[in-house]
């Protein structure tokens, strides 16, 4: 019996070392492969075995124009617009473990823009347009699926809060509209409206350009568009001080590495944010809590949508590999675990079989949490601070994940500029001072 070949055969290597000879010389000086049909196809016809690497493994210098402190989604973002639109690309990013080793590879994966209040409906709306061409715009695929997302309201409270996010999202021109049980249940049809169950669905709010996108991809994207711009992307590198001055002002950052100088240092640290800025002597008004998560086993296209709720701290959506992806509300206490306790799950999972009866005999594959970081007004912040040089990016608590590139974008126009522009400047460490909070708490929908 002859042996099958899975696939083309592929042609000798040797007729494809001229080419790639060139395309790894360009993957040396930092220019990644173009993704195109073409590219793809001659990869193909080489038995795959000339892929360059997607970025640089750089090892730090001795000073930089500004340091970057996380490499996850925020964190990468940061440095590409920096690089992209401002020119600095004499930029180090350091991660204390693996690029996208945090929230940003542990989180669900939802996009949306549905927040109440002008300041995030601004933040957030600007980060979801990026979304729709982050793909082209990295020419890396990040999967951005606007399959719709549903908020589901179980109580008159909820139908209150989530009728006024319709009104005001409308307003400002963001998609959102109001279901009945009914209309709730077609758009997602496995859901339960059955008016007996504990929770019972009296409505929904549904935003249908709201989703998901792949978030292993998008910190790949990110990576790969700023080495190629000339960004240094250092892992396994942990800050251990932030060097000052005589003046005051920072100078750099002290690492597992050795010492890094610059000017200027952004912390994007998300639920390590308060231990990187207490090395500046800065107390942060942050507080940060586990977050869990789980998978199930695969399954055909049973779930079109996102659904969210808030009253039962779950929701859950189906990734592209079939499993359904749930998601829990925080542990009630502040730790830095990445675990969480196992009655939060259970909690979870009682309420999606309710939701959900199809869900009731699938089995769960893994459970893991993230380290979420809140604010008193659950809204980010995104500042400069007392110590000059020194930029801090965190608070995202729940929602860091569908911020990424809007986050990015605006934060790096406050590192290099040293002001922040009009969609940053309410999210200012100064509004705990003044009183003027952005009070997002009912916007989450999760417990946080």
């Amino acid at each position: 019996m002859k042996d099958c070949a899975r696939g083309p055969p592929a042609l000798p290597l040797e007729s494809f070392d001229e080419a790639a000879a060139g395309r790894h010389k360009l993957a040396a000086k930092g220019v990644p492969l173009k993704f195109s049909l073409l590219s793809l196809a001659r990869q193909a016809f080489a038995g795959h075995q000339d892929w360059p690497e997607q970025w640089r493994s750089a090892s730090p210098k001795r000073a930089y124009d500004a340091v970057i402190v996380g490499a996850g989604g925020h964190g990468l973002a940061t440095a590409y617009y920096m690089a992209k639109e401002h020119g600095m690309t004499n930029i180090a990013v350091v991660e204390k473990g693996w690029l996208g080793g945090g929230n940003t590879g542990r989180n669900t994966t939802i996009v949306r823009s549905n927040y109440l209040w002008p300041a995030s409906e601004a933040i957030y709306a600007h980060a979801h347009k990026l979304w729709t061409t982050l793909s082209q715009e990295l020419n890396y695929n990040v999967m951005f699926s606007p399959r719709g997302v549903l908020m589901l309201a179980h109580n008159h409270h909820d139908e209150q809060t989530f009728r006024r996010h319709v009104y005001a999202n409308r307003l400002a021109g963001i998609p959102n509209e109001w279901l009945t049980p009914e209309q709730a249940q077609e758009f997602c049809p496995i859901l339960n409206i059955d008016p007996s169950i504990r929770y019972p669905v009296r409505g929904a709010a549904l935003q249908r350009t709201g989703g998901t996108a792949r978030h292993d991809a998008v910190a790949w994207g990110y990576a790969r568009a700023a080495s190629a711009r000339g960004v240094d992307i250092i892992q396994n590198c942990e800050v251990k001080s932030i060097l000052r001055d005589a003046s005051g002002a920072v100078s750099g950052v002290d690492t597992t590495k050795g010492a890094i100088l610059a000017p200027k240092v952004g912390v994007v640290a998300a639920g390590n944010t308060s231990v990187v800025m207490g090395m500046a002597g800065l107390r942060m008004p942050l507080e940060s809590f586990p977050l869990q998560a789980l998978v199930s086993e695969p399954l055909k296209p049973v779930m079109p949508c996102v659904v969210m709720s808030n009253a039962i701290h779950a929701y859950m959506s189906q990734s592209d590999k079939g499993e359904l992806v749930i998601g829990a509300g925080t542990d009630a206490y502040v730790s830095y675990s990445q675990t969480g306790g196992p009655h939060i799950a259970v909690a979870t999972l009682e309420a999606i079989v309710e939701m959900f009866p199809i869900t009731s005999r699938l089995k769960m594959l893994r459970n893991w949490g993230g380290i979420v970081d809140t604010t008193p007004d659950r809204s980010p912040i995104l500042s400069k601070t007392d110590v000059p040089g020194l930029f801090v990016n965190c608070g995202w608590g729940t929602g860091g994940f569908k911020a990424t590139p809007g986050s990015g974008h605006v934060f790096a126009h406050l590192v290099a500029t040293g002001e922040p522009n009009a969609i940053a400047a309410p999210f200012s460490l100064n509004r705990f001072r003044s009183g003027a909070l952005v009070n997002e708490a009912a916007a989450a929908a999760v417990a946080h």
